[in-house]
């Protein structure tokens, strides 16, 4: 990635290692990459957290109970956005699939579903859920070109290595006038601005690279892919916000993260910098 020297922010892992790093601007683009990034063979010992829950179904306190609520609410909305593309063969790849919560619910309504999960325990479970559909991440190089009618990343791009390298396989493994949707957090909203170091969304080093509407436009235009839409994801200004007063050691948390996520998306109305945002993308023929 070509990068210039140019600091945005010094940030702390808050849930692992207790490591600070720098978030550089890519000048090409737009996004913010973290720096240093963890080699690929050590990258992993980064999610070795119980905290860490999208590998995980356990509901053991506020955060879990939160997260797992949000999350059967936003697994019929993510089904009824799939279904609108109205895709002839309703083909999906649900790429960082964790326990296979998505899968599962686009499975039971017709669609015919793979996904990728490098994490072998939420692998496993997403298997039991999902008729063994789910596999490592070596399975992305032997689908066929053109498989798929919808690609998703739900909170996923910004924890891949090798970016550029991975958009031409989403590129390559998309039907002509498929669709990929991809959500990833927004360091230009609202609580991100608020929050600045302790923002929780920017989650070094496991968050490798950090979006904005702009960058995310600029980067699959060089594949010839466009973004026809955005859409907001309102519960994560709350849910991060939560997070993000816990690791500046609020105590009392609740109320202030509260009224600072109700205060993020109210300024997005406006704006359109909400603390996650929803990116749907075309493909092309060419």
């Amino acid at each position: 990635m070509k990068t210039e020297n140019k600091i945005h922010i010094q940030v702390k892992d808050y849930s692992v290692s207790g490591e600070v790093f720098k978030l550089i601007e890519n000048t090409e683009f737009g996004y913010l990459e973290t720096t240093p990034q963890p080699s690929l063979e050590n990258l992993s010992s980064y999610y070795e957290s119980e905290d860490y829950i999208s590998h995980t179904n356990s509901k053991r306190n506020l955060f879990e109970k939160a997260y797992h609520t949000v999350r059967n609410i936003s697994l019929k909305r993510k089904l009824k956005l799939i279904n609108s593309f109205n895709s002839e063969e309703k083909k999906l790849l649900d790429i960082g699939c964790g326990t296979g919560a998505f899968l599962k619910t686009a499975q039971d309504n017709g669609w015919q579903v793979s996904g990728i999960e490098p994490n072998k325990k939420a692998r496993t479970i997403a298997n039991e859920n999902c008729n063994d559909s789910v596999f490592n991440v070596e399975k992305l190089n032997s689908f066929k070109s053109e498989s798929f009618d919808v690609i998703s990343l739900w909170h996923v791009l910004e924890h891949l290595p090798n970016l550029e390298e991975h958009v031409s396989i989403l590129k390559k493994l998309l039907k002509p006038n498929g669709t990929l949707v991809i959500a990833v957090p927004n360091f230009k909203s609202y609580d991100a601005l608020y929050y600045k170091n302790f923002w929780a969304a920017f989650d070094v080093p496991r968050h490798l690279w950090h979006f904005s509407k702009d960058s995310i436009s600029k980067l699959f235009q060089t594949k010839n892919m466009t973004v026809k839409k955005t859409l907001p994801m309102v519960f994560d200004a709350f849910y991060v916000s939560l997070l993000s007063e816990r690791y500046k050691g609020n105590f009392m948390k609740m109320v202030p993260a509260f009224f600072i996520g109700l205060r993020s998306n109210s300024k997005a109305k406006r704006s359109g910098e909400y603390s996650s945002l929803v990116y749907v993308i075309k493909n092309s023929k060419n």
